[in-house]
């Protein structure tokens, strides 16, 4: 029996999953996040993550390392080849062997596509959108927050969120349908408590505080708040450029070219006028026919389905 292992690396947690040759899951188990942009010790730190997490899936399943014939992993943070080098490198040292590393964006493309050869648009904690051609060439686009001009991600959200109502209470601009929300969701009565509430985006609290000002984003434009959309625009065009530059620089047989939209902004949200818009803006901007798919499975598979392509 081959045993083969497929790692999903992301922002807040790490997902491990043990295959058997017949592409059935045997046992997956979770970690935390293991991009090393987050953490304090970066690369040593999102390598032990790894590692443990590798060496705890194996003993659950009660087989070890030497089962397993080949191991894929899609890692947020690993944008640029220097990279994907230096975790190589410490993977190696700690015992990892027959490996291959990629940016997570691109094992989305293959946990979604039918063919293999598709865009993937990802925003969850991050942004980045990946491309894999029919010719097998790969490009990422973004990745690099604002740098790349990165929009429509968990963390850009918030702070949009928190702008909008911002510019409302203090600077006299536009009202949002957002700051009320916020402010019945946490008790606030006036802008100094609003504004107060950003020290716990430095606490334990964070998530619950973030999670509030993505779901009030959300909702807010789903009423037709005029604030909420027209930001919900703005990242639609940025993903459609995104997505856009990849349907024209990258070589996609056929007529039509497989879109696969992951991570939580994309699947777990109520943002139909985003979508819409995203779609829209991308269909005119690549002058391609897009398929759009929305991933309605776990990416790590797409770990698995890109080693029977191309390493099995």
């Amino acid at each position: 029996m081959s045993f083969y292992i497929g790692v999903d690396g992301g922002g807040t947690k790490t997902a491990f999953s043990l295959f058997d040759e017949d592409k059935n899951v045997v046992k997956t188990v979770y970690g935390p996040g293991s991009n090393h942009e987050n953490l304090e010790g970066a690369f040593d730190e999102a390598s032990a993550v790894i590692w443990n997490g590798i060496t705890e899936l194996v003993g659950e399943a009660g087989i070890s390392l030497d089962d397993v014939t080949f191991s894929l992993m899609g890692l947020a943070g690993i944008d640029h080849q220097f990279q994907h080098d230096i975790m190589c490198e410490k993977l190696s040292e700690k015992g990892l062997r027959n490996f291959a590393i990629y940016n997570d964006g691109f094992i989305v493309v293959q946990a979604g596509s039918e063919s293999g050869a598709a865009i993937g648009y990802n925003c969850g904690t991050g942004t980045c959108c990946n491309a894999i051609d029919s010719k097998g060439n790969m490009l990422q686009l973004g990745g690099l927050s604002e740098c790349t001009g990165d929009m429509g991600n968990g963390n850009w959200i918030a702070q949009t969120a928190f702008r909008l109502i911002y510019d409302e209470v203090y600077l006299g601009l536009e009202p949002t349908l957002i700051t009320k929300m916020y402010y019945d969701a946490f008790g606030i009565t006036s802008r100094e408590e609003f504004v107060g509430t950003v020290a716990k985006l430095e606490t334990e609290e964070a998530p619950l505080y973030i999670k509030t000002l993505i779901g009030s984003f959300f909702k807010a434009a789903a009423m037709g708040d005029a604030p909420a959309l027209a930001k919900t625009d703005e990242m639609a065009k940025r993903g459609a450029q995104f997505i856009a530059a990849l349907a024209k620089q990258m070589e996609f047989d056929g007529d039509e070219i497989e879109v696969v939209l992951s991570g939580s902004m994309h699947t777990k949200l109520p943002n139909d006028a985003y979508i819409e818009k995203l779609h829209e803006y991308a269909q005119q901007m690549s002058g391609r026919k897009l398929k759009f798919i929305k991933l309605d499975k776990e990416p790590v598979t797409g770990c698995i389905n890109w080693i029977f392509r191309q390493y099995k």
